[in-house]
């Protein structure tokens, strides 16, 4: 391979050879490109800064676009194990007399039947949470109205926004649609960002349930940063260097 290629060409090569392989190091680009670690760096960073790859230490992952979110009822049976796991240690985190907001999603959905019995109070805009809490003794269940987005049966909205801002939670445990280190909390429903960084700004402890599946992926619609988050539940199959780079960051990360 001739020793000198135009940066854009290289980088465009080096996206192809990641596309490949699934993973590329620093020290593979400076082999193959007969390029200086600096210089194989700067081109991860600029593919990093395109949205191109998932900046990984001492390399690159792809970044997947996340796909088009089936509706809730279709999703509940999509990595059910996994979801009844993560359901299982988010519930654990939640302590009798707590307000814990729960957000729409089929993972949220699990953490609520997991809460079924618990002294609690719990405020949500998802519609099955609310028929899945709504008859429990010794909970306090507040819902939030708003425009239902009836692919997810939540609410969400201007309403719905100016109804968040009156309250307050302990913990607010949240599903997201996809999940990258340098992109964040994207989402696939611009009219739902609004609603999602309501929610977002008033727990005082965010937990954050996501599969495996929504590791290394970015959609259309940004909602927040990763530190946004202060603890992700996820499942066992999720990317071990993910993992350990979300806790440099400061995140508390279980494995269910």
């Amino acid at each position: 391979m001739s020793e000198f290629i135009p940066t854009e060409e290289r980088q465009s090569l080096i996206l192809d050879l990641l596309l490949r392989q699934g993973r590329l190091t620093v020290a593979e680009i400076v082999e193959r490109f007969k390029v200086s670690e600096a210089t194989a760096r700067r081109d991860l960073e600029a593919l990093a800064e395109q949205g191109k790859i998932q900046r990984v230490h001492g390399g690159a992952l792809p970044l997947r676009q996340a796909p088009p979110e089936p509706p809730l009822l279709q999703r509940e049976s999509e990595q059910f194990f996994e979801k009844h796991r993560i359901a299982q240690a988010a519930a654990a985190l939640v302590q009798d007399g707590e307000t814990v907001f729960i957000a729409s999603g089929s993972t949220t959905l699990q953490v609520a039947r997991q809460l079924r019995g618990r002294l609690l109070t719990v405020i949500t805009n998802s519609l099955p949470v609310m028929n899945t809490l709504a008859n429990v003794p010794n909970m306090s269940l507040i819902g939030i109205g708003g425009e239902l987005r009836q692919s997810e049966l939540s609410f969400v909205g201007h309403i719905a926004e100016q109804a968040i801002a009156e309250l307050r939670a302990d913990k607010v445990i949240l599903g997201v649609h996809a999940l990258s280190i340098e992109h964040g909390l994207t989402s696939d429903y611009l009219p739902e960002v609004l609603t999602d960084r309501a929610i977002l700004k008033i727990g005082r402890e965010v937990i954050l349930v996501a599969d495996h599946t929504k590791f290394n992926t970015v959609s259309t619609a940004f909602i927040a940063p990763i530190t946004a988050v202060h603890c992700l539940v996820t499942d066992s199959a999720a990317p071990a260097e993910q993992v350990a780079a979300l806790r440099e960051l400061g995140l508390r990360v279980i494995l269910a």
